[in-house]
């Protein structure tokens, strides 16, 4: 029988670290023939995950330029995958969560009648303004997705009240997949800084924000509660892998550059990033994926927005949404420094975001979508 042809399309280094254990489930598997194309979004993160995977991607879009802006990005994508699709002629096109390269893939798929399956399928935050264009992006996915593989039962319930019922799945998230791969093979040397850190007297705080809807005022606010803390408390060090947009840059360079005990780092490949989560006790991020991993490791979350599109994590107590103001940031990071018994109860609570076999669910969905699987998988269960 001819192997079913999935094509995954990807271009930012938090989509390749999902995608990338389901791409080794579906090349491991015979019934497929897989293939990925890389639009390069964020070049410089992106092929080190592609590497530490040792996936190959036959083709590559390299669309990233200085100054790019959503529409030259969209416009871009959009194009050279129509010529991509054109070509290589898949029977089936996945896409992974909310980026702009994901809504461009699922609308060149669509023009080309292949239908499409959505990865981490069902967030919503509520604002389509925020995150910003991510809401709106996945949104649109799912007005176009045959397939949907929504992380959580919440996930799924916010398809449902959008109308969308079939083909929906109940997967766990990929990220927690990745994670089994990834965090056993870390050396115990970051090759950096870090190292001259000592861990075992030392309370390791780490800090990412990079989204757009905080660039000014609220990251400024942000920066200075992270300041704040690292001076209240002398066994508190701070490491930030600062994302490389300016703004970001200069915003961390003004208020947290050159203060003791504060590292602002490059940021780190996939392996080292999960390895610092695993030393860290406690995390402040903006970030999507942090929220997912991070409790994975049993470290508590401060999430610096005002909402989430992830509010499994706050419902199991793992993160706590701290907003964007200073003092609020400030008043929940020195509970969790300050009072063992608080930090504990978000350290233990249960992560519901996945068992390590999501890949294995997609792929068994993808099968049972084309008649070469009598039924379809069982649905995740925390």
């Amino acid at each position: 029988m001819t192997p079913i042809k999935v094509m995954s399309i990807f271009g930012t280094r938090p989509e390749a670290i999902k995608m990338a254990p389901l791409l080794l489930e579906l090349d491991r598997r015979p019934e497929f023939e897989s293939v990925s194309c890389l639009t390069a979004q964020h070049r410089e993160m992106l092929d080190s995950v592609m590497s530490l995977f040792d996936l190959v991607a036959p083709y590559d879009l390299d669309i990233m330029e200085p100054g790019q802006t959503l529409t030259t990005i969209t416009a871009k994508a959009l194009t050279g995958l129509g010529k991509v699709l054109a070509e290589a002629k898949p029977d089936f096109v996945l896409v992974h969560g909310d980026t702009t390269t994901t809504l461009a893939a699922a609308l060149a798929a669509f023009y080309a009648k292949i239908p499409v399956g959505h990865v981490e399928a069902g967030l919503r935050s509520g604002d389509i303004y925020s995150p910003y264009p991510e809401e709106m992006n996945r949104r649109l996915v799912s007005q176009i997705a045959a397939l949907h593989f929504a992380p959580t039962a919440g996930n799924a319930a916010n398809l449902r009240r959008e109308g969308i019922t079939d083909g929906v799945f109940i997967t766990g998230n990929t990220v927690i997949d990745a994670m089994k791969y990834t965090v056993p093979r870390f050396s115990g040397a970051f090759e950096s800084d870090l190292d001259r850190i000592d861990w075992k007297t030392r309370r390791v705080i780490t800090l990412t924000c990079h989204r757009r809807e905080n660039f000014g005022a609220p990251m400024a606010e942000i920066f200075t509660a992270a300041k704040i803390l690292v001076e209240r408390h002398s066994d508190v060090t701070l490491i930030y892998p600062v994302h490389p947009n300016p703004i970001v840059q200069t915003a961390a360079r003004e208020i947290l550059g050159g203060r003791e005990r504060i590292f602002l780092i490059d940021p780190l490949d996939t392996v080292q990033m999960h390895a610092l989560l695993a030393r860290s006790y406690l995390v402040l991020t903006d970030s999507g994926g942090l929220q997912e991993e991070a409790p994975a490791l049993g470290k508590p979350v401060l999430v610096l927005r005002k909402e989430t599109e992830r509010p499994e994590a706050i419902q199991a107590g793992t993160a706590c949404l701290a907003g964007v103001e200073c003092d609020n940031i400030l008043c929940l990071a020195e509970r969790l420094l300050t009072d063992p018994t608080a930090y504990e109860a978000m350290a233990k609570a249960r992560n519901p975001y996945g068992d390590g076999h999501a890949s294995t669910r997609i792929a068994d969905a993808i099968l049972w979508y084309f008649g070469r699987k009598a039924d379809p998988p069982a649905n995740f269960n925390p």
